[in-house]
């Protein structure tokens, strides 16, 4: 991305009133597609202090529409070029990567109304940190789809940015520090508007404009001003279901219970790479909430949940193939299982809470903040090792010498009615990290448990998961649009694994 980019905007004016939601399939533009091609200047709370961004933005978006018509922003790329020295490289390394998430705040107004849209573009992959010049990061992803329900002017400006970047070394380990984030705002002074539709009064509709369907998470409330509604904001774009998703069903009898989808990457220190694990369900239980006002000016919420994994049945995560150095250059690769040891009850009965969220409501800007905690408490088992395409027989014992914790944490912002990060109502990304102890048990007619310990054992690996949207089973009604679960009640959002 070098030089002013080319802003291209061809044609003109949307609704009256839109909805903002989730992805729609199926969705069709109007003829006539008007490609955004735009460079914007931010300027990013770095470590060092402010420091210049460039920002660029591409999406297609229809010319013109009907009131009703779903609007889809396709081909959605979001970029951002940081200056020389703004990433710190960990002591020693020549080398490091980043993965990054853009969440770009999108103003969509119309006749004095404003709505705020969300688009959240992530790294396919890490990225080298280079010796010298900018770091350049390209991010891509789903966004929210518009649906105009009457005719006018629909403008869309680019409006704050904020970027999420997870470092590691050379190696695959988490740097020092492990993780930034970076609050932008555009310099004023230049144009920030990415486009204008213009939708007709709908007479004519039939020849094109297609049968809205309504959000993933089904629509807002509208809130009226006069006669006009004013622009609402749904939920972010859900991902389509994925042919290789395990079972996930809920429980419709437990009003307390939440499905959900996890999949993401793990790195093991000694691990030349990381490990992707396949999507698996977990089963949430919702505890009790408690409320704390002794703060002057803030409300405090806790809530303590359960989170149990299930692939059929077993608290454990699907078998997956992980390839590692043994002796520090042989490839070796063998089939990973993770159980859960799932948490237990004290000697009144009260659960063991492995999840704890808190909340805080801010009543001076209505801001609210949360972190969640999660720990799950794990066994690793190895098997059907191979090394160097050799059959290593290890016996069916080969697993850690005893249970290591895994310990995730996932934080969210919410302010004027948008909210970003990770809730475990909503999924998102959560990270954290795991170190394993020694293995025992590995080798049939030989004691190999030294090489696999030299092999995986010891420092902290980085662990980065992403949760899916959950269902809540007892809530759902069959047959019904918009809907999160399936009518089997099964989640229908189906997260993928992000680095």
């Amino acid at each position: 991305m070098t030089g002013a980019r080319r802003r291209t905007v061809r044609g003109a004016a949307v609704a009256t009133a839109v909805l903002l939601g989730g992805m729609v399939p199926g969705a069709q533009a109007a003829a006539g597609v008007q490609e955004i091609d735009l460079e914007l200047a931010y300027t990013c709370e770095l470590p060092q202090g402010e420091q210049p961004v460039k920002v660029g933005i591409s999406a297609k978006l229809p010319e013109s529409a009907q009131p009703g018509q779903v609007i889809q922003p396709e081909d959605v790329v979001l970029e951002a070029i940081l200056p020389e020295g703004a990433i710190p490289l960990p002591d020693g390394s020549t080398a490091a990567r980043v993965s990054a998430e853009l969440r770009l705040g999108v103003d969509v107004s119309q006749q004095g109304r404003h709505a705020r849209a969300e688009w959240i573009g992530t790294t396919a992959e890490a990225v080298p940190v280079p010796a010298e010049g900018g770091l350049s990061l390209t991010t891509s992803g789903s966004v929210p789809y518009v649906k105009p329900e009457g005719s006018g002017d629909l403008l869309f400006d680019a409006d704050a940015l904020s970027v999420e970047l997870a470092l590691e070394t050379a190696q695959g380990t988490p740097a020092e520090p492990p993780a930034i984030s970076l609050d932008c705002s555009a310099d004023p002074d230049q144009p920030t508007q990415l486009a204008k539709t213009e939708v007709g009064d709908g007479e004519g509709a039939g020849d094109g404009a297609s049968a809205s369907a309504p959000p993933a998470s089904g629509p807002a409330e509208k809130e009226t001003a006069g006669d006009e509604a004013v622009p609402e904001v749904g939920a972010r774009a859900k991902n389509p279901a994925a042919p290789d998703a395990p079972p996930c069903v809920g429980d419709i009898e437990d009003d307390l219970n939440l499905n959900a989808y996890v999949t993401g990457y793990a790195n093991v220190a000694k691990l030349d790479g990381a490990t992707k694990f396949p999507l698996a369900c977990t089963q949430v239980s919702q505890g009790p909430t408690r409320v704390d006002l002794s703060e002057p000016g803030f409300t405090h919420i806790y809530q303590d949940s359960t989170a149990v994994l299930d692939y059929r049945g077993k608290p454990q995560l699907p078998p997956t193939s992980g390839t590692f150095l043994t002796f520090g250059f042989m490839p070796t690769t063998a089939t990973l299982e993770m159980t859960q040891i799932p948490p237990g009850t004290d000697a009144e009965g009260t659960p063991d809470y492995n999840v704890k969220s808190h909340l805080v409501v801010d009543w001076s800007d209505f801001t609210n903040t949360g972190v969640t905690t999660i720990d799950l408490d794990l066994m690793l088992r190895l098997r059907d090792v191979e090394v160097n395409g050799v059959p290593l027989d290890v016996g069916d014992n080969c697993r850690t010498s005893k249970p290591f914790t895994l310990s995730l944490e996932g934080r969210m912002t919410a302010k004027d009615g948008v909210t970003t990060g990770y809730t475990l109502a909503t999924g998102g990304v959560l990270t954290g990290s795991v170190t394993l102890p020694p293995f025992s048990g590995c080798g049939a007619g030989e004691d190999l448990d030294s090489i696999f310990t030299a092999s995986l054992s010891g420092a902290p690996g980085y662990v980065k998961q992403v949760q899916g949207a959950p269902c809540a089973a007892q809530q759902h009604v069959p047959g019904s649009e918009g809907a999160v679960c399936t009518d089997e009640y099964e989640p229908v959002d189906v997260p993928v694994a992000v680095r």
